[in-house]
Order: structure tokens, then C-alpha cells, then sequence
């Protein structure tokens, strides 16, 4: 509800700013263009989720997203330490790694949702465990192997080579993940003295 008023109010602002300024015809026609750009962005962003959607359905059917999750284990379990008995969350936690490395932000959401909704199981009076603080950063500043999203985003604003931006991604995500992770370990140790 805030950021509907929020964006309404820009949009207001704008209009009354064009027309006090006298430039009513360049803000009706930036909303024109505006809204033409937005309706291609989402279909080609709806195309790139569909196509990695597909691609996780076919690597969840063929166990390859197992396989996965067995690679990304030692990892996972050490990072989410009280999950060891509960495979389902580990492997909603798994997936939801596995997508986010992919870049598919939008389809690592439903799966971190799952993976939330089981390490909230293990909270006591609704306060957020370790481990959900945890996957709350992990899925934030997650690392991206294939920016995907960003990658669809610079393809449709007419970039010749979307994908060269992956070293830059690579070392940014690397470094926020794991200033993240630090930091949520800091902050665990902090919090229980």
C-alpha cells in the first residue's frame, strides 16, 4: 500500500511539474513511450522466467537439481546448521540456491518462501531464528553465476552483448554474499551473550 501512494504521488508530481513548466507534450508523450517500454520489458522478461523456470523443472525431474543440492550440501549445512534433519527445508534451501546462482531471481522466490516457511517451524514466539536471518541474507545478496534478469533487462534496451557484464557481477555478488554471511554470523554471536 506505501509504495502504491508512493508511486502515485511521483507520477502526480511529474504531471503537475510538466504542466507548470510547459511541458505537457514531452510528459504525455514520455508516458506513452513509458508504458510501450514497460509492456516489453515484462514480455521479454516473462519469456527469460519462463525459459530458466523450464530449465529447473527439467534439472528438479531429472535430478540434476539433486544432484546439485548434494554438491551444495557441505555448504548449506554448515551455514544452516539445524536444518540437518529436516531434508525437505534443506532442499527448498538447495533449490532456492540453485536459482538464485542462475540469476532467476523470480523463480528463487516461491522457493525461499517454501524454504522460510520451514525454518520457521523450528522459531518460538514468532521471533526469526539464526537460520532464517540466515537464508534471508543468502537469498538477498546472493551469489549469481548467470546474471539472467539483468542480462534480459540490457538485451531489451538494445545491448549487443547483454552477458559482458558477468565479471562485475560475479565479483560484486561474491562480495556481498559474503559480507552478508559475516555479518549475520557477527551479529548471531553478538546476540546470544
Amino acid at each position: 500500500m506505501t509504495m502504491a501512494v508512493i508511486w502515485t504521488g511521483m507520477v502526480v508530481l511529474a504531471v503537475i511539474c510538466g504542466v507548470i513548466t510547459g511541458n505537457q507534450g514531452q510528459v504525455a508523450t514520455a508516458v506513452v513511450d513509458g508504458a510501450e517500454a514497460a509492456i516489453t520489458l515484462a514480455l521479454s522478461m516473462g519469456g527469460m522466467i519462463c525459459l530458466w523456470t523450464g530449465v529447473m523443472e527439467i534439472m528438479r525431474r531429472s535430478g540434476l537439481a539433486d544432484q546439485l543440492s548434494k554438491l551444495l550440501r557441505p555448504v548449506l549445512l554448515r551455514l544452516f546448521p539445524s536444518v540437518r534433519q529436516d531434508r525437505d527445508t534443506l532442499n527448498s534451501i538447495s533449490a532456492n540456491v540453485s536459482a538464485n546462482l542462475l540469476g532467476l531471481g523470480n523463480a528463487a522466490t516461491p522457493l525461499g518462501l517454501e524454504a522460510a516457511r520451514g525454518l520457521s517451524r523450528q522459531s518460538r514466539n514468532g521471533v526469526a531464528t539464526d537460520a532464517l536471518c540466515m537464508l534471508v541474507v543468502c537469498n538477498t545478496a546472493s551469489i549469481q553465476l548467470i546474471p539472467t534478469t539483468v542480462a534480459t533487462v540490457r538485451a531489451s534496451a538494445g545491448s549487443v552483448s547483454p552477458f559482458d557484464i558477468l565479471p562485475a557481477v560475479w565479483l560484486a555478488s561474491s562480495i556481498s554474499v559474503g559480507i552478508g554471511i559475516t555479518a549475520c554470523c557477527i551479529f548471531r554471536r553478538i546476540w546470544r551473550k
